[in-house]
């Protein structure tokens, strides 16, 4: 899972930055609110954990400001704000939890895991399931009614994000930054490429990934 951190206390970041890495997200962080929307409004992120009072644009406008993007991303909000009215107002803006400072480590990775469980992205047995698709992630191979795909690491990596974003459309630019990274060296045309090779490993499946015009690619069933 993938977790963008955005506080401007360096210490505080510094800290939720290695929990979260050592429960076995990758992190990426920013001080600032403006950095953080830039970094968000890309999508690519399967949780936002937020500070309310940042620097160059606040929590509570980040948030409303990427809501009305359409970008879906659950939020968990870390703030020393613990009235009822403050709290009231993140979750109004579009937050999906909230934690008020200071907080226990454990409750902080819990109520992460709880957002991932809530959103479909994640799931108790390590396993996710579209129709015959499969994907099992401890074994690092998916499935088509149980037969294995034999998945590169890229591959895998693909199919993984089509599934924990199925029946959404995911752009060229979201699929590139997720899968290779914000700093690859590949291009977009990489991405072409691989949704071809994961096609042909699908056989008689590969009509699920549909090709969504002049903006990228969507995991759904025929209507």
């Amino acid at each position: 899972m993938w977790v963008l951190a955005v506080e401007d206390d360096q210490a505080l970041l510094s800290a939720v930055e290695g929990v979260l890495t050592d429960e076995g997200y990758q992190v990426d962080t920013a001080e600032r609110g403006d950095d953080g929307l830039l970094l968000a409004g890309r999508g690519v992120y399967d949780l936002l954990v937020l500070d309310i009072m940042l620097p160059g644009v606040d929590g509570i406008t980040m948030v409303k400001t990427l809501r009305s993007k359409g970008v879906t991303t659950p939020v968990l909000f870390l703030t020393a704000k613990d009235s009822v009215r403050a709290r009231v107002e993140g979750l109004d803006a579009g937050a999906d939890d909230y934690l008020v400072k200071p907080f226990a480590v454990e409750e902080l990775t819990a109520r992460a895991r709880a957002l991932l469980r809530r959103n479909g992205k994640t799931a108790p047995e390590g396993e996710m399931t579209y129709g015959p698709i499969s994907l099992r992630v401890h074994e690092y191979d998916g499935f088509v009614d149980d037969e294995p795909l034999k998945l590169t690491m890229k591959e895998f990596e693909l199919l993984k994000y089509f599934l924990q974003n199925k029946e959404q459309i995911l752009t060229r630019q979201q699929i590139f930054d997720r899968v290779w990274g914000i700093h690859s060296d590949a291009n977009y045309g990489v991405v072409d490429l691989y949704v071809h090779y994961l096609r042909k490993k699908l056989g008689a499946c590969e009509q699920l990934i549909r090709t969504v015009r002049n903006v990228g690619y969507i995991l759904k069933k025929g209507d």
